[in-house]
């Protein structure tokens, strides 16, 4: 789920790989692998829920809600 929803977000605004790993602290390679399903350590998801502004939650799939509750 989760590589799907940041696959989605990447298209949305239609970004590359490298583009959102760079926003993100990751390398490209590092990024590649979490499309590819790798899941991320805490501190890349809350990077990557940040950057789409989108709640972790939704991310991981817990529930259908994009927004962040602030």
């Amino acid at each position: 789920m989760f590589e799907e929803r940041i696959r989605q977000l990447r298209a949305e605004r239609g970004l590359t790989q490298a583009d959102v790993a760079l926003e993100v602290g990751l390398s490209t390679r590092g990024y590649q692998d979490l499309e590819l399903g790798r899941l991320p350590k805490y501190e890349t998801l809350l990077r990557i829920a940040d950057f789409y502004e989108v709640s972790v939650d939704w991310l991981m799939g817990r529930t259908q809600r994009r927004e962040v509750w602030r």
